[in-house]
């Protein structure tokens, strides 16, 4: 990039780190607004969030700050007509254990992580689950909550894919010169 000032360079450099910062919380809203649209999948909405806020936390922790993930979770309370406060603390409860278990997860397999993910999957569903008998007074079925654990299972190998992708090339773009 020649024939710029070194100014106009600086505030390049600036942008792009912001953007690169805010990509993750940008993409997994967008991801959970997209899987709002009514295509008859209930659950959708938590089943997309929850695969791509563990991966950000194994993967690039400081991406995903508690007030994002508090964000993303009232968004996810939002877009899925769950109690307000049900999604935002079963988001945060989930990124304080990946991140705790973030240096021993980041060392594995794609397959042991997946592992890891499904066990947090079916927890995140019985906290959920939990939440809403508690908030709401009343028992609700058990089935939602596994069939959204089961889903979201089965989407994390894709957007990890994706992800993966994505957290390599900022990776790249940020070690350039």
């Amino acid at each position: 990039m020649r024939g710029r000032p070194a100014s106009a360079m600086g505030l390049l450099r600036q942008v792009d780190a912001v953007a690169r910062a805010a990509f993750p919380t940008s993409l997994t809203a967008l991801l959970m607004v997209l899987a709002a649209v009514p295509v008859g999948l209930p659950g959708l909405v938590p089943a997309v969030a929850l695969p791509c806020i563990v991966f950000w936390s194994v993967f690039r922790p400081a991406a995903l700050p508690p007030l994002a993930v508090f964000g993303l979770g009232l968004l996810g309370d939002l877009l899925s007509f769950a109690p307000v406060g049900s999604g935002v603390l079963t988001l945060l409860v989930v990124v304080g254990l990946v991140t705790r278990w973030r240096r021993f997860l980041v060392k594995q397999s794609f397959l042991a992580v997946w592992l890891a993910y499904c066990g947090v999957a079916l927890g995140a569903a019985a906290l959920e689950w939990l939440l809403q008998v508690v908030l709401g007074w009343r028992v609700v079925p058990v089935a939602p909550g596994f069939y959204q654990a089961l889903m979201s299972a089965g989407l994390y190998p894709g957007l990890a894919w994706i992800m993966s992708r994505i957290h390599e090339a900022m990776s790249r773009a940020e070690s350039a010169p």
